[in-house]
């Protein structure tokens, strides 16, 4: 979604486009458990809204955005080549019950979805699949959220 911004003493009444994050995604992330410098997960990203309001968040941290959809990583990449170009951002195409830490790449401190069919409990049979993959990926003391909670719950990840 984007708004209008009018300049503050434009005379001429022409405006700027600033992008706007929706409520329900503003919610979510602000009830994320973020802190400077942790590394973040975003499962089924779409068109990254998310995944930048996290990586503003979280400083000199890192956010790994993934989507099963070509085209939301297409559109995620368009719209966040300035958070990109810090190295503190970055969009992989995979479906979460896929996934596997790239090469050289470190655990994460949380992980979230919002409106993914894997973890909310649409798919059961992928869901297993999908969580077995996050247990791999997330740090020994790494959590993970969904949205299907007020605004979010967490979903204990049993070690093994």
């Amino acid at each position: 979604m984007l708004r209008h911004l009018v300049a503050e003493g434009d005379r001429q009444g022409l405006s700027i486009m600033a992008p706007r994050i929706s409520n329900r995604i503003a919610c979510f992330v602000d009830a994320l458990p973020l802190a400077p410098g942790q590394r973040v997960l975003e499962i089924g990203c779409g068109p990254g809204v998310a995944a930048r309001e996290v990586s503003r968040r979280i400083g000199s941290g890192f956010v790994l955005a993934i989507d099963r959809s070509a085209k939301a990583i297409e559109s995620a990449v368009a719209g966040s080549r300035a958070e990109i170009a810090t190295g503190r951002l970055r969009f992989l195409r995979v479906a979460i019950e896929d996934f596997a830490l790239p090469p050289g790449e470190e655990p994460f401190d949380i992980a979230f979805a919002m409106r993914v069919g894997a973890l909310d409990g649409r798919h059961p049979d992928i869901e297993q699949r999908a969580l077995e993959r996050l247990r791999a990926a997330l740090k020994p003391t790494g959590r993970l959220f969904i949205d299907t909670g007020h605004p979010l719950r967490e979903i204990r990840l049993q070690r093994r």
